[in-house]
């Protein structure tokens, strides 16, 4: 009796193994691939890929050095024999060992980060918050450039069928919003963007991520609100019946819910577009002071969750988690705000055909906005005082 009492366990054990078993072998896969599946569409864009510096040195020297002239020491090692040592060029670097990217990011990822006026199902919009955001994984660092919206561009693939073939540079979204059925192409809104970016400044992104006002107000309330200190009163009341009331924030320190942070910053009648870029820096650096305090940093995976069909982005629940893991291993200095010089922008207008009338733009030697994104793709800033970082 007992025997068969442990066959009937054996069998039923091995049938539920079996079963585990086979769970495992048809739904990994299932998991793994909407773990990596983007959100959202793709740009269909080619990427720049990093070059270690490693490789381009080794690509400089002549030849390699031989195996047969290393000599042994006394760890057992091999290094190059000193004869070696005097063919290397003696202003070369030294090849050192290139640090692995943390939270098993890529070396380096750029993102076209927009914030868009339209509905919550992102039909129609204007992307009236443009910025690109270089993502170091290596270092760590996240330098976040603000592109004016206001400039005067090129729009492609849609001239043919629409007759449109320029805008200012935030209408490149709204062309290519689904609800307007202009851009048949990759991306939606977001490529049509992309692809204006790459024509008019050479500018490459990886991905992209939207957030109208909506999810941002959600966003917020979310983690508990915000925490600004304003050094200056700000003033967001009417300057006449057409101006929407944003409030009135006086200096110190103030807690901003979801609402007070959206209405602060979008402040810009009584002052101006590069005031408004500079609130829209403090609420990013308290967000992002929000975002790693231990209250919230152990909740990040459900709100990345409970949102993640709110924004419009193709990156992909694996890349959301890789920018999560990063975000508290950043420093103040290592999270750079930066832009177009004031200086560099001249107030002008232009005939718009679509509007049948004129139109204020920025206008700007293009040569010079893309020497300065080549470098900041590269890395680097222009000079000192065009990035500022978080208090």
């Amino acid at each position: 009796m007992q025997s068969s009492k442990r066959n009937v366990l054996l069998i039923v054990g091995g049938v539920l193994l079996a079963a585990l078993v086979l769970l495992v072998i048809v739904l990994y896969p299932l998991a793994q691939q909407r773990w990596t599946a983007p959100l959202g569409p793709g740009l269909d864009l080619p990427t720049r890929t990093p070059t270690s510096e490693v490789i381009n040195l080794t690509q400089e020297l002549d030849t390699p050095v031989p195996l047969a002239s290393r000599s042994e020491v006394d760890d057992g090692t091999t290094q190059p024999a000193d004869s070696d040592i005097d063919r290397l060029p003696t202003d070369s670097p030294v090849p050192t060992a290139t640090p692995e990217p943390l939270c098993g990011g890529p070396p380096a990822m750029t993102v076209l980060a927009l914030g868009v006026d339209g509905g919550e199902n992102y039909l129609y919009g204007l992307s009236d918050v443009i910025r690109i955001v270089r993502v170091d994984f290596v270092t760590p660092k996240v330098t976040v450039l603000d592109m004016p919206r206001d400039l005067w561009v090129e729009i492609p693939e849609i001239e043919e069928q629409h007759g449109i073939t320029h805008g200012k540079l935030n209408q490149a979204y709204f062309y290519g919003t689904p609800g307007m059925g202009y851009y048949e192409g990759p991306g939606q809104g977001a490529g049509l963007l992309a692809r204006t970016l790459a024509l008019n400044f050479n500018l490459p992104v990886d991905h992209y991520g939207a957030v109208n006002m909506q999810t941002f107000v959600k966003l917020v309330d979310a983690v508990g609100g915000i925490d600004i200190y304003l050094p200056t009163d700000m003033d967001g009341t009417p300057v006449d019946d057409k101006t929407e009331d944003m409030g009135y924030f006086y200096a110190g320190q103030q807690h901003f819910n979801g609402d007070q942070a959206l209405r602060f910053s979008r402040i810009r009648k009584r002052y101006n577009v590069f005031t408004r870029t500079s609130n829209q820096n403090m609420v990013l650096c308290a967000l992002k002071e929000k975002i790693t305090s231990p209250a919230v940093l152990p909740r990040i995976p459900q709100i990345i969750a409970a949102f993640q069909d709110s924004i419009l982005t193709d990156l992909s629940p694996e890349q959301l988690s890789q920018l999560a893991c990063l975000a508290p291993k950043l420093n103040s200095d290592n999270l750079v705000f930066t832009g177009i010089s004031e200086d560099l922008l001249t107030p002008g207008r232009v005939y718009s055909p679509q509007q049948k009338a004129e139109t204020f733009v920025w206008e700007a030697d293009y040569d010079v906005i893309r020497n300065i994104l080549n470098q900041f793709l590269a890395g680097e800033l222009v000079s000192e005082s065009d990035g500022a970082t978080c208090p």
